[in-house]
């Protein structure tokens, strides 16, 4: 699908109009491909102005995005499900379109993006809406019919405008997740271990990160949602500059994986904000070692952990219907609800 072409190209505007940011009904608007890493910087700055518009206090890097979008497989292709959106040469917007299989039965073709803040209501929203929905059409008629189709996307609560952009486009809230935050990391309870289990690190290299890889995945096998563990995924993760094994927490029985909490630090996140704050990207515990206490002790050594590397903070993410009680356990551990994100989907044909 040729993308400069999926939506149509406007003529010039005034350059009187443009420095005042009124959108002219000739302005030069184009649709492109993504050019790598010649346009991550000016993307960043685009999703950056809109996490502080949005009081999101999250920054991402252009390293981030590069790393995250040049990945390229079945799921997402970058030179195809990824747009950007410039103004008279000024990149003022990008979105993209990839795809899962749901632990639900669905087919959902997920989207995403952004608007830069100075460009918001003047219909260029809608536009990057409209073009995400034709881009998954055209890649659900590549494909057969074996599952149901949606339409997905997500948005923190406090992203007010986006919220009511995809909403009035026909998404509907179908579950909320938590961002959960403990604030001191000075007295941290430490439970024991169950029997047999051991913490060690993680071996470096790619045969042992790939087997904390697949557990990872499957653990989250039962999970509302889905996620793709493939090759461009791992890629990914073991190229993100936030990847750190040594601040892995891995629980071993012998030689298998029972559990681990892969955490992060973002340095320059942290600088952005003037804080000192770990997270804990992702707590699982695989179903044979599951109901032992596990989790639980996992999360607390993850905290010393952190408070080691200097961190006073520490957050997590988690579904407000985890299936497996995790809610109570980082409740327990003295995490408490920071802010809420929506899941949101709509119905194939709505769109049609």
């Amino acid at each position: 699908m040729n993308m400069q072409a999926a939506r149509p190209t406007m003529g010039p505007e005034s350059e009187g109009n443009q420095r005042r940011g009124v959108l002219g009904p000739m302005a030069a608007l184009v649709f492109r491909p993504w050019r790598g890493a010649d346009d991550v910087a000016a993307m960043a700055l685009v999703a950056n102005a809109s996490n502080d518009a949005d009081t999101v206090d999250e920054r991402t890097s252009p390293e981030e995005l590069l790393n995250f979008f040049v990945r390229s497989d079945e799921h997402f292709d970058p030179e195809a499900d990824l747009v950007v959106v410039e103004l008279a040469g000024e990149l003022i917007a990008y979105g993209w379109v990839g795809w899962a299989d749901t632990t639900d039965g669905l087919r959902e073709y997920r989207m995403g993006g952004y608007v830069h803040p100075s460009w918001r209501r003047r219909g260029f929203g809608r536009r990057l809406l409209a073009w995400e929905e034709d881009r998954a059409r055209a890649i659900a008629a590549q494909q057969g019919d074996d599952r149901p189709r949606v339409f997905g996307t997500w948005s923190a609560e406090a992203r007010v405008g986006k919220r009511a952009l995809v909403e009035a486009s026909g998404f509907r809230p179908v579950r909320w997740f938590y961002e959960m935050q403990r604030t001191d990391l000075g007295a941290v309870d430490v439970p024991p271990l169950p029997d047999d289990l051991e913490v060690r690190p993680i071996g470096t290299d790619r045969t042992a990160l790939r087997a904390l890889f697949y557990a990872d995945a499957e653990a989250f096998q039962d999970h509302w949602g889905g996620w793709t563990a493939t090759d461009a995924n791992f890629e990914e993760w073991l190229n993100d500059p936030k990847f750190d094994p040594s601040i892995f927490v891995v629980a071993w029985e012998g030689e298998q994986i029972a559990g681990a909490v892969i955490n992060t630090i973002s340095a320059h996140e942290n600088a952005a904000f003037n804080r000192q704050r770990g997270w804990l990207d992702s707590v699982f515990v695989r179903r044979p070692w599951r109901r032992r206490g596990l989790a639980q002790a996992l999360v607390a050594r993850s905290l010393i952990l952190l408070r080691e590397r200097g961190m006073t903070e520490a957050m997590l993410g988690v579904d407000s219907e985890n299936p497996t009680g995790a809610l109570g356990v980082y409740e327990r551990a003295g995490f408490r609800v920071a802010h809420r994100g929506i899941a949101y989907r709509k119905s194939w044909e709505e769109s049609e």
